[in-house]
């Protein structure tokens, strides 16, 4: 290299780069000046990107070394750009950066031609090594703080908040770990836990915990687990838990008819053998024994010793509960969803009913107009007063008149002001036929819709009971459901039920992720999933899975709706009587205390719920 006395065309590695330039400046120190100098000028860097080299054993003795045809004043170290970043960063003066510069590329300064060789990284990084040594250092996190530590000392590192399970939190203001989620009134056809996790335990159970699983349930006898299982398939306990939370109490039961779900379920009964359809006697022997069962089930729920159950029609759905579940002061029922032909039945009946889904609407329709009143009259309250009592009357004057308007019968007396004005004659008026459909437009479009539900609260739910036994439209008269009488649901035992038990597999596949294949493990319940079984199967998992877990909620949507507040208890401190009343349900006490507390997800259902770090939360 020194003899041909320029550059090799071929890729040089940054260190030999460097020892080469090392080499140059060791020989121009020992050797002399150049013949041929090259002039500097500031601000202006030569095309070679080099020091001269010493040429005296040249044979041309030219003693300039040939431009590099690459070289270019902007990707140079001497270039304005870098050279005005390089002040700008370590806060030196423009002339003597550029007198430094000039005179470590020329040669004047022998003593910094290691320096001139650095790359502008190894440049800034000393210059900010300067800046830190005068200003406090930020908070670095990850592998960069370790690499400027070293550079810049210790560096302070700022206090970050700690999710439970180890995570980093962004929000300062995080609450505690929410230990349970809420109660989920709504029906699910299917569960898919999810878990790093084997669900190898939840297979091929033994003859005796079945057994021992079914008379523990039958017994309502709850064995408690240890908070941390180590061996889950050797735990006797888990596995007749588990067996224990699948199964349910459901009247009429047929071996080869799914009975649940019923709305839009007609598909499901196409082809199916259906000996009641044609026959009369079969169908009044069917709807004796489904009052029994009704009765039955009513009964013990207001004994207290039934929690709840479900009552599932090919129109509606309803769901009974007890006295003091989810904060009600006595027992409630919610039906839906509901047509005004089914609305106009139940008043006929003389059941008294509310919907609470359009109460709440109007309730915060009414408090916003205060709230605008409100702040009206704290800008004006002269002017704006008038006006809000102006506008809030109107308001009122107007709803009256449409009420007026949908009670009145007579369409002529509406009209009698064209008499006054004397155009009656000119002015078609409308049919009764369309008056009557005006009036009916409002609770008619209600139909089959989340606001349509019905709530029934007290002894009118007794007056609900005796309507459904005898109501016609209870129970198709045509189709493939003709003859069929409802489903009942219930988690307990009741006259007339059968026992059945939710279906349940496991199945362990590979995700695909970034750096390759994953396990991921699942369990699957299909069936009629009520509340309680979603709590009790989550309480197992918990020790089983050591707090790591996820579940997708399939809801039947046409109960989804079944979540919405109802009139709410005026003590506050009634949980613990609840669960002590409730104590001989049938079910476990933590789940009784999460199904007595009120419901905070409205018209939503659950459908995702994940726990980590033994702290759940979800998504609706």
């Amino acid at each position: 290299m020194s003899d041909a006395g320029c550059y090799s065309p071929s890729f040089k590695k940054p260190s030999d780069v460097l020892r080469m330039r090392k080499k140059r400046a060791r020989s121009e120190t020992f050797g002399g000046k150049a013949s041929s100098p090259v002039v500097s000028v500031d601000g202006v860097r030569p095309f070679s990107p080099g020091p001269l080299l010493n040429t005296q054993g040249r044979a041309g003795g030219a003693g300039v070394k040939r431009r590099n045809p690459f070289a270019n004043i902007e990707n140079t170290y001497n270039s304005p750009k870098k050279r005005a970043l390089s002040h700008t960063v370590c806060g030196v003066g423009a002339p003597d950066g550029k007198t430094t510069a000039a005179a470590g590329l020329d040669g004047k300064l022998p003593h910094e031609r290691v320096n001139a060789g650095t790359s502008l990284r190894e440049e800034l990084l000393q210059q900010q090594q300067q800046q830190h040594q005068l200003q406090k250092p930020e908070s670095i996190s990850g592998d960069e703080s370790l690499f400027e530590e070293d550079l810049f000392g210790p560096v302070r590192s700022d206090p970050v908040l700690k999710s439970p399970d180890g995570r980093a939190v962004c929000d300062a203001g995080v609450s505690d770990p929410c230990l349970e989620f809420p109660a989920d009134w709504s029906l699910k056809t299917r569960l898919l836990f999810t878990s790093p996790q084997s669900f190898s335990w939840a297979e091929q159970l033994k003859a005796q915990e079945e057994a021992q699983g079914l008379t523990a349930h039958c017994r309502a006898a709850y064995a408690s687990l240890p908070p941390n299982i180590q061996e889950p398939r050797g735990c006797a306990e888990l596995r007749c838990g588990f067996q224990q939370c699948l199964q349910y109490w459901q009247h009429p039961s047929f071996s080869w008819l799914s009975l649940f779900p019923r709305i839009g379920a007609e598909r499901k009964f196409l082809g199916k053998i259906t000996p009641w359809a044609h026959d009369a006697n079969l169908q009044q022997s069917l709807m004796s024994n489904w009052s029994v069962s009704l009765t039955s089930l009513y009964s013990l729920l207001k004994a207290r010793l039934c929690p709840y159950f479900y009552l599932c029609s090919y129109q509606f759905t309803v769901l009974f509960r007890a006295a003091g579940l989810n904060g009600a002061k006595s027992i409630s029922a919610l039906l839906t969803p509901t047509t005004r032909g089914l609305r106009e039945a139940m008043k006929d009946a003389g059941i008294e009913f509310t919907l609470p889904l359009l109460e709440d609407k109007k309730k915060s329709r009414d408090a916003s107009e205060v709230e605008s009143s409100r702040q009206a009259d704290d800008e004006d309250p002269a002017k704006s007063g008038e006006a809000g009592k102006s506008e809030h009357s109107e308001n009122e004057v107007d709803d009256d008149d449409e009420d007026e308007d949908e009670e009145d019968g007579d369409g002529d007396d509406g009209f009698s002001w064209l008499e006054e004005m004397g155009v009656q004659d000119k002015i078609k008026k409308p049919d009764a036929i369309s008056i009557q459909l005006r009036k009916e437009h409002r609770e008619v479009r209600l139909d089959h819709r989340p606001e349509s539900v019905v709530l029934v609260e007290g002894s009118n739910t007794f007056t609900l009971l005796n309507f459904l036994m005898n109501c016609k439209s209870l129970v198709a008269g045509a189709g493939s459901q003709a003859g069929l009488p409802p489903t009942l649901l219930a988690p307990t035992a009741f006259r007339g039920a059968s026992l059945h038990t939710l279906k349940a597999r496991t199945v362990n596949v590979k995700t695909r992720i970034r750096t390759g294949y994953q396990d991921v493990c699942s369990l699957e319940v299909t069936g009629p999933i009520m509340p309680h079984t979603v709590h009790g199967l989550t309480q197992l998992l918990k020790p089983a899975q050591k707090g790591e877990f996820s579940v997708g909620l399939y809801t039947h949507e046409p109960t989804a709706v079944l979540n919405v507040p109802i009139s709410q208890t005026s003590e506050a401190e009634t949980l613990e009587d609840v669960v002590q009343d409730l104590g001989r349900c049938g079910l476990q006490q933590s789940t009784v205390q999460q199904l007595a507390a009120h419901s905070t997800l409205g018209r939503s259902a659950l459908r995702q719920l994940h726990m980590r770090g033994h702290s759940y939360s979800w998504r609706s």
